[in-house]
């Protein structure tokens, strides 16, 4: 490339670009420059001076490598490429000088502190730092803030890097946290004492480089050598995290993020954070059947023979609800066709059309947001829908990008322009004239409470209809992690829930909650946890959470992605599969797998797509028309963000947030 500038870093010479920092350029290379401040998705604040570097030629003094980029750069005196040295006697000494800084008022406090094990300020005192310190004055405190029930502080380890600050303002997009004071008065503290107002505050607890912010609900119960860390991916809502999960025993501790550009970068939103704590609540882990109006305790064998009494040879629906694997819907499916039973997925009502890919994940990439100059939302509240995602359209709205809304009014954290709030306005969309947008990239993001209506398909259609006369591009944005990977497999029947349910005798409910299950159908439940599924159950047979058991989920891009187990679920529970396989057996309709592996190999047969691990597939675009609408407008997909399945209803820091959520309001009000 002709754009590249040539830099000497420790006597090697090397081609950047000449837009990158100093940072950047030997992180480019291999040289590892220690800093505190400094993060590749926040501004640069040059504020804690532990990446001072040397540049030759140049001032007497170190320089910030963070602040300073490769074009600024002055070459020799005959034209030679800029030197800059990482470890020089200069840069040794300016480094233990910074670090004897940063430890004058720390409380070395490690031995007591979550951070340690994990904790940068520990690893880089030992790599850069010296074994004294010539201060001898008494250590400043800070009083610890109140940012609610997810971030426990501790504020006098605070170094004042601001990466809390830049996040939540840059990021997060709420303005609750900044610095005060000046010199050794200097904190980070919260505007007016508020608690934090964002569904992505734990991401701090991440970028905090010392053990000043640290997980609340995870406070004194693990070091991270004890855990068990396992790669897996998030289900609480359909844009498929990458997360790591760490586990102690049997039990989940917590649940961090795992970079993933194409996905959520490295954010996680509260919730995907925080709801552990509901894997060890209401679980199921024992068979049940319904004596006398009464659940009481079974066997696996007695609640198999009860199935078998009471569903041999009458019509069956199934169900599959928000948070099931890939793999469980298609054994399902294979033992409903068997029995010529029907089968369904959406069971939020979304009109999501059948063999039409395009039509339910469209044929946007997430990271197509990045670049977009015109972002259109339909029916959809992203904020709470995917927090995540929230995240990378404020990135996309702060890098110009236009963003434009049809749907119920909220505060999105950035600027939208409010076209109207239902069907009507998106049929005077559709019916302008768009050939001033060609050329222009765009992303239409179709939200679930636009098509969950009645009249769904119409709005799905017309809405298709005026992306392709813009020329823009479509995503589909789902709120439950199993849903495209059911339709991908044909876990649906024409008509929906509705006429799924006509004329049929038995219902076998897999971990779906969110169903009305009329009066007169014999239920079989299927699940992790006792909620509302469980209540309405004849049999209920226990399942595994999704840390429990591999899965094949595909989020809202289509993009398939593997979760691994983290552990094993309690008692007798199974994992869903095994339950389908072994019911199959004593229904005498044997399914033709003994193992996850085959499994896999069966539904990759049918559906190679699935088998392309963490590959978009390129869905091909199918010609929509805009069609007639109603009038009215559109409801919101997700009530209580925070309340939206049964992992979460059982969760008491779930239960805690949603009761803040809600008295937010009325605070504000008065």
């Amino acid at each position: 490339m002709t754009d590249l500038r040539k830099i000497v870093i420790d006597g090697e010479e090397v081609e950047v670009h000449p837009d990158m920092t100093l940072l950047q350029a030997c992180e480019a290379v291999g040289v590892e420059v220690p800093r505190f401040c400094y993060h590749e998705r926040l501004s640069i604040a040059g504020n804690c001076r532990m990446c001072l570097v040397e540049v030759v030629g140049g001032p007497p003094k170190p320089t910030a490598s963070c602040a300073v980029q490769v074009k600024d750069m002055r070459p020799g005196p005959e034209g030679q490429p800029p030197v800059i040295n990482t470890k020089s006697p200069m840069v040794k000494k300016a480094r233990e000088g910074v670090m004897e800084f940063l430890l004058i008022n720390h409380p070395l406090d490690c031995p007591i502190c979550d951070q340690g094990g994990e904790c940068d300020l520990q690893d880089q005192a030992m790599a850069y730092g010296v074994d004294f310190s010539r201060f001898r004055e008494p250590k400043r405190a800070s009083v610890d803030l109140d940012l609610g029930p997810l971030v426990e502080t501790h504020m006098t380890r605070c170094i004042s890097c601001t990466r809390c600050v830049r996040f939540t303002t840059e990021v997060a997009g709420i303005t609750q946290m900044g610095q005060t004071g000046r010199g050794e008065d200097s904190e980070i503290t919260s505007y007016l004492n508020e608690t934090l107002n964002s569904n992505l505050q734990g991401n701090i607890i991440d970028l905090c480089p010392v053990g000043a912010l640290v997980s609340k609900p995870y406070a004194f119960t693990a070091r991270p050598w004890e855990l068990t860390k396992t790669e897996t991916i998030d289900v609480m809502d359909a844009l498929g995290s990458n997360i790591r999960v760490d586990t102690k025993g049997r039990e989940v501790m917590r649940i961090l993020p795992r970079n993933h550009d194409g996905v959520n970068e490295e954010w996680l939103s509260d919730k995907s954070r925080f709801v552990w704590d509901g894997l060890r609540r209401q679980r199921l882990d024992q068979p049940y059947i319904r004596r006398a109006g009464k659940l009481t305790p079974a066997t696996w064998g007695e609640a198999f023979a009860e199935i078998k009494a009471k569903a041999s040879g009458k019509k069956a629906v199934f169900f599959a609800g928000d948070l099931v694997s890939t793999e469980t819907m298609f054994a399902a499916k294979q033992l409903a066709d068997h029995f010529g039973d029907a089968v369904e997925c959406r069971v939020d009502g979304a009109k999501l059309p059948i063999g039409n890919r395009y039509g339910y994940v469209g044929d946007a990439l997430i990271e197509d947001i990045d670049t977009a100059k015109m972002i259109l939302l339909i029916g959809t509240n992203p904020r709470q829908d995917a927090p995540v995602l929230n995240a990378r359209l404020r990135k996309a709205w702060l890098n110009g990008a236009k963003i434009a809304r049809i749907g119920a009014e909220d505060d999105l954290t950035f600027d939208v322009m409010q076209i109207g709030t239902g069907r009507e306005a998106l049929a005077g969309l559709a019916a302008q004239d768009h050939s001033d947008k060609h050329g222009m990239p765009g992303v239409m993001i179709i939200g679930q409470a636009a098509i969950s209506g009645p009249d769904g398909e119409k709005v799905l259609a017309t809405a298709l209809a005026a992306a392709q006369a813009a020329q823009s591009k479509v995503m589909i944005l789902h709120t439950a992690a199993g849903r495209v990977g059911g339709m991908d497999i044909g876990f649906a029947t024409e008509g929906g829930g509705d006429a799924a349910f006509e004329g049929a005798e038995v219902v076998y409910n897999i971990g779906a909650d969110e169903v009305d299950i009329p009066d007169g159908p014999f239920v079989i439940y299927q699940g992790s946890h006792g909620d509302r599924g469980a209540h309405r159950a004849d049999v209920i047979l226990p399942g595994a959470a999704y840390t429990e058991e591999g899965g094949i989920f595909v989020n809202t891009e289509g993009r398939p992605q593997l979760a691994l187990r983290a552990g094993f679920p309690p008692g007798q529970a199974k994992e869903n599969w095994a339950i389908l396989r072994a019911l199959s057996a004593e229904l005498g309709a044997t399914l033709p797998y003994d193992s996850l592996t085959a499994l896999r190999k069966a539904m990759f047969e049918a559906h190679p797509h699935l088998g392309a691990i963490d590959e978009v597939p390129v869905n091909a675009l199918v010609p929509a028309k805009a069609r007639k609408l109603a009038k009215g407008d559109f409801g919101v997909a997700v009530h209580d963000h925070y309340l939206s399945n049964p992992i979460a209803r059982a969760s008491q820091v779930m239960a805690e947030l949603s009761k803040n959520a809600q008295a937010r309001p009325a605070i504000a009000a008065e």
